[in-house]
């Protein structure tokens, strides 16, 4: 099927640029002038609730496109590895940096938290393994096409 080959090809790069561009937006805002703590921090939590909107729609298509038209075993593990990985993200990370957020700038100090960290680490793995899709979902197709000619 034309449609989920296009998918698979197009959806990896731009879920990737996504990431990174957001990623780059969480350590800028905070240099801005006038952005305190607590503003930075509401940005965060939309942007970050958002991206994960995102996340969780692309990763859907994904899913469907993979199954409508097979995927290379190598594309099909990476992408499970993705799929686990914006699980945790979706379900247990964001949730308790959302709680934190919340707590933060309704005024509390809170204790140090290893939450950021490990979300910062899945974040460094995912975009390795949307890197990885992205090519080689790409390169498959250009060797394909270049052994048809």
């Amino acid at each position: 099927m034309k449609v989920a080959g296009l998918l698979q090809r197009i959806l990896p790069p731009v879920w990737l640029g996504m990431v990174c561009a957001i990623a780059m937006e969480a350590q800028l805002k905070f240099q801005a002038p006038n952005v305190t703590r607590e503003i930075g921090l509401g940005i965060g939590k939309l942007v970050f609730t958002a991206l994960n909107r995102f996340e969780c729609a692309f990763a859907v298509l994904l899913l469907v496109a993979f199954f409508l038209s097979a995927a290379a075993r190598k594309a099909q593990i990476i992408f499970a590895a993705i799929l686990l990985i914006l699980v945790v993200q979706t379900f247990w990370l964001i949730p308790n940096l959302i709680e934190r957020i919340d707590l933060i700038t309704g005024g509390q100090t809170l204790p140090d938290s290893s939450v950021h960290l490990f979300y910062i680490a899945f974040e460094i793995c995912k975009i390795i393994l949307l890197l990885a899709l992205s090519i080689l979902v790409n390169w498959r197709i250009f060797n394909l096409k270049n052994e048809r000619h």
